[in-house]
């Protein structure tokens, strides 16, 4: 609702919070939601790593969507900062 401004005034900052802790609880359309805010840089600093990441985690759950977007983000990223995307997506864990 905050990032389209849907039934309230948009305001990212408020969506990438509502994102992240639906992202945190393993939910794939928060994780894709909130790779495109790092990707670009939409309520947080852009950040190609993070958005990486949050892709990665979603299309690992079947999100095919997150998947040809990771690989959108991964063609403006060093092969260094792609690795590191991976290493943070292998040890994220879900919040308990």
């Amino acid at each position: 609702m905050y990032d389209r401004g849907e039934g309230v005034p948009q305001n990212y900052a408020e969506a990438v919070k509502w994102f992240r802790l639906a992202a945190d609880q393993g939910e794939a359309y928060a994780q894709f939601n909130l790779g495109l805010v790092y990707a670009y840089g939409r309520g947080v600093p852009q950040d190609y790593v993070r958005a990486h990441m949050w892709l990665n985690l979603s299309a690992a759950q079947g999100n095919q969507k997150a998947a040809e977007d990771r690989d959108d983000v991964a063609r403006r990223m060093t092969s260094a900062q792609i690795a590191e995307a991976q290493t943070l997506a292998r040890e994220w864990r879900p919040a308990p």
